[in-house]
């Protein structure tokens, strides 16, 4: 029996044959909204369960102390409460100085952290609670500059009703699009903000097929 992982032919052609309609459609962008690292880092536990606006809007209320030493000597209750608009603030001030905590061993120094494999630095970030296998990648992708393929609800939704038959695992989904598309940071990374641009624009709970630029391959699994 094939493996899930493994992908036929035509799942690959599949795959590849939506990011270059998207590509097409699109054009190239750069898709984070920052190139600071540390404040990347922060982003991608801050968005979680939320939108970028509230994200951004905590980001903003730490501005003065956007840096790894002032959150670490930050109180955690204050620290809570500069994240308030981003939700689940008591939650996320944990996880903030969890992953600031992993920054320290390498002395909050980006240059040491990228002389490690993708492989050691995902199993270090998936060992810290509170951070699962999006937000591990995001870091990777986004803050350390390490190719890791980033799985959203967005990609889910669009996959799926493009035809692909998704896994429920993310590890498995994240393993199928690795195979299909050459391990490069910007790719990944680009492909990502792809997802999430169509996801908003189109692709929505309630799809605007028509106006799709995937309207002629799509086969619109799900879609009434």
């Amino acid at each position: 029996m094939r493996s899930s992982q493994t992908l036929t032919i035509d799942e690959r052609s599949l795959i590849v044959a939506l990011f270059s309609t998207l590509e097409s459609h699109y054009g190239w962008f750069d898709w984070w909204p920052s190139d600071d690292h540390y404040e990347v880092m922060l982003g991608s536990i801050l968005v979680q369960n939320t939108n970028w606006r509230n994200a951004q809007k905590s980001l903003d209320n730490l501005q003065e102390d956007l840096s790894p030493l002032a959150i670490e000597e930050m109180d955690l209750t204050l620290l809570a409460q500069k994240i308030r608009s981003s939700g689940y603030y008591n939650q996320k001030a944990k996880k903030i100085k969890a992953v600031t905590q992993w920054f320290a061993n390498y002395e909050y120094q980006i240059e040491k952290v990228r002389q490690c494999s993708v492989e050691q630095l995902r199993a270090e970030l998936l060992s810290i609670n509170g951070v699962g296998g999006e937000t591990a990648d995001v870091i990777l992708t986004y803050a350390i500059g390490k190719p890791s393929f980033v799985i959203d609800a967005y990609a889910r939704r669009i996959f799926s009703r493009f035809g692909h038959q998704v896994p429920k695992s993310y590890e498995t989904f994240r393993n199928q699009m690795q195979q299909a598309i050459q391990p490069e940071t910007k790719t990944y990374a680009y492909y990502h903000g792809l997802m999430v641009e169509h996801g908003q624009q189109f692709c929505l709970t309630k799809p605007k097929c028509e106006f799709c630029p995937l309207v002629a391959t799509c086969r619109r699994v799900g879609v009434d």
